[in-house]
């Protein structure tokens, strides 16, 4: 699967709208911010349909794995989005990085936790931020944000001092852009 894909999922209370565009995302943040209501909003889509209340729109087949049956799970999984609550220790195995690199599935994986096997982003680790009040009537939208922002930076640095670990390679590289650009 390549591209980008937009997600909507709704009730009476709550939506999500938010796009997908790699195939690793992480979803972090605090406890009480919507991420596990994001995914049982999806697993009660991807088991009951319309009847479960909850409103999904994507050009892909959204569905959440979990449990020990998780290989055979996402074995009969293709060309989809795979949600994936926290709580799930299976995320952390060799086993589940080599499967899902063999995949054409794009992955949403809610933890708190860093995945060393898994090759994300740092551009694709977003937060929940809701906008709307609890306890009222009114819906409740979320929205995801970037936790980690890369900034261009335009602006000449001129330091005053750069303090190196030795006087070896780090040194010299300093010391000879320092001196390419006719600072020193």
């Amino acid at each position: 699967m390549k591209g980008a894909h937009r997600v909507i999922v709704q009730n009476k209370r709550i939506r999500y709208d938010f796009t997908i565009k790699r195939n690793i995302t992480i979803i972090r943040g605090d406890s009480a911010t919507g991420k596990t209501a994001l995914v049982d909003m999806i697993r009660e889509h991807f088991e009951n349909g319309i009847s479960s209340g909850v409103e999904l729109n994507c050009d892909k087949q959204c569905a959440v794995i979990e449990g020990r049956t998780w290989m055979g799970q996402l074995s009969m999984m293709e060309d989809s989005i795979v949600f994936i609550d926290e709580g799930n220790d299976f995320i952390m195995s060799n086993d589940f990085a080599s499967t899902i690199r063999d995949t054409d599935n794009y992955y949403v994986i809610v933890t708190r936790e860093g995945i060393p096997s898994l090759p994300y982003s740092v551009d694709e680790i977003y937060g929940i931020r809701n906008s709307g009040k609890y306890g009222t009537l009114k819906r409740t939208y979320n929205q995801f944000y970037h936790l980690y922002l890369a900034d261009n930076y335009q602006k000449i640095v001129k330091s005053e001092a750069i303090i190196t670990e030795d006087s070896n390679s780090g040194f010299q590289f300093f010391q000879g852009i320092c001196k390419k650009d006719q600072q020193i």
